[in-house]
């Protein structure tokens, strides 16, 4: 790892012994990577829990480092925070190891794969949203967060909605994700990593004894699909690779899919006009299945998820480590520097987008098409050989939720819409309070 010494020549603010930038960037990561940007340039360096990290901004920075045509920048080192708890998961692998595992991982999400998850998800998202109140305030993001795994037990899991082996389950995901941005990195007891690592040791006891009965007789859930996967020269996974790669599977698809609903409801509701709209949308859908064909209907639904994909994405910096020397805006960087890219405040910059702070779906229909402007203007699932493998899942599965909450449902606002905290994983401040009426 490059000393201070080694990036003297890269510029950057003056950090505070220890902790450096952390706390600020903790506080406004977003309104201090745009000021740094203006006073700085698109790169320059900081200081985040000791390490000195490189900061690339911008879309062209995004295509040089993810379509990394010289393998110059790691994964697994970038997300290095993330090994205790997710070890052997796609996202921490890189180059020819991450290109026959993303393989095989492929198979599970083969459209007649797709096809089934849908149908199972139609009918749990259905029975989930019946548990929710009417015309009572309630907080959004703990009840999406409580749906999207319940969602994900049954869809990932094949396990039922509820039951003690499924609450002993969420529970376990919970306490994964709290320990993988904990700042605590060692398992002290009764610290979030502790209970993290207790969770994961759960997770993959519980998850192995079922791999032989899968593996035997399949199953249309996504664990099963996984033990049967195969890649084209029938490769598969050995248990614990399964069991690796469906552990950071089920988080990545958890806490993605609740940020993204909870932005698209809270502007739904800042917006009743947008959300008559996509009401009418799913009303043209009659009451038929909500198969393929329904799905692909709903347009207005994508240009809003799109929207809140821009405006609050999931994962608004990727991290990478720079394996080899190279070159970039005039500066040279050494091999071993932890490299940052910005995708959330690039999907916010008026190089690219119109009133960029501003709702406005309709950025995405045709004939304006801002997203174009370039190849990763708009880049909530990152891209190149680590592009999200679930983004059509994920897509699947927010117009399911949409066409079935706003059959019945209308939601408002139980308060201001809300400010967003964007790191580590973004999410409503406040909670989102909402209500609720029948249609």
């Amino acid at each position: 790892m490059p000393t201070k010494a080694a990036l003297a020549h890269i510029p950057g603010p003056p950090a505070l012994p220890l902790i450096g930038h952390t706390l600020k960037i903790a506080r406004d990561s977003y309104g201090t990577q745009q000021d740094y940007i203006a006073r700085y340039g698109s790169v320059y360096k900081t200081n985040m829990l000791g390490v000195w990290r490189v900061n690339l901004c911008g879309a062209d920075a995004m295509e040089m480092v993810l379509m990394d045509k010289t393998r110059i920048f790691s994964s697994q080192g970038g997300w290095d925070a993330l090994q205790r708890i997710y070890p052997g998961g796609l996202l921490l692998q890189d180059f020819d190891h991450h290109r026959a595992n993303r393989r095989i991982m492929q198979a599970a999400f083969r459209a007649a794969a797709i096809r089934d998850y849908r149908v199972r998800m139609t009918g749990a998202m259905k029975t989930l949203l019946d548990t929710w109140p009417d015309g009572e305030t309630f907080c959004f993001y703990t009840a999406i967060k409580s749906l999207t795994l319940r969602l994900g037990g049954a869809v990932f899991m094949g396990l039922p909605l509820d039951g003690d082996l499924a609450n002993k389950v969420n529970r376990a995901i919970q306490d994964e994700i709290r320990a993988a941005i904990a700042v605590i990195r060692r398992p002290v007891p009764f610290t979030p990593m502790w209970r993290g690592v207790r969770g994961r040791r759960f997770l993959r006891e519980t998850f192995r004894t079922l791999i032989p009965e899968r593996r035997a007789q399949g199953g249309d859930d996504f664990f099963s699909q996984m033990c049967l996967a195969t890649d084209e020269n029938g490769q598969g996974w050995s248990e614990d690779e399964i069991l690796d790669q469906f552990n950071l599977l089920i988080m990545a698809a958890h806490d993605t899919t609740a940020t993204a609903l909870s932005v698209m409801i809270a502007a739904l509701g800042a917006h009743p006009a947008w959300q008559d709209r996509l009401a009418q949308e799913v009303a043209n859908l009659s009451d038929g299945p909500l198969d393929e064909d329904a799905l692909g209907k709903m347009v207005q639904t994508n240009l809003v998820f799109r929207e809140a994909l821009r405006l609050v994405p999931p994962v608004p910096f990727i991290p990478r480590l720079a394996v080899k020397d190279f070159h970039w805006k005039g500066f040279d960087i050494p091999a071993g520097t932890s490299i940052t890219l910005n995708p959330g405040v690039t999907m916010l910059s008026a190089e690219h987008f119109s009133n960029p702070t501003e709702f406005d779906p309709e950025r995405f229909a045709p004939g304006r098409n801002e997203d174009q402007s370039h190849k990763f203007a708009w880049s909530p699932f990152g891209g190149g050989a680590h592009k999200c493998i679930g983004m059509h899942f994920s897509s699947m599965q927010v117009k399911l939720f949409v066409a079935t909450l706003l059959r019945d449902h209308r939601v408002q606002l139980a308060g201001k819409a809300p400010e967003w905290q964007r790191m580590p994983i973004p999410k409503p401040k406040g909670g989102l309070p909402v209500i609720l009426t029948k249609a």
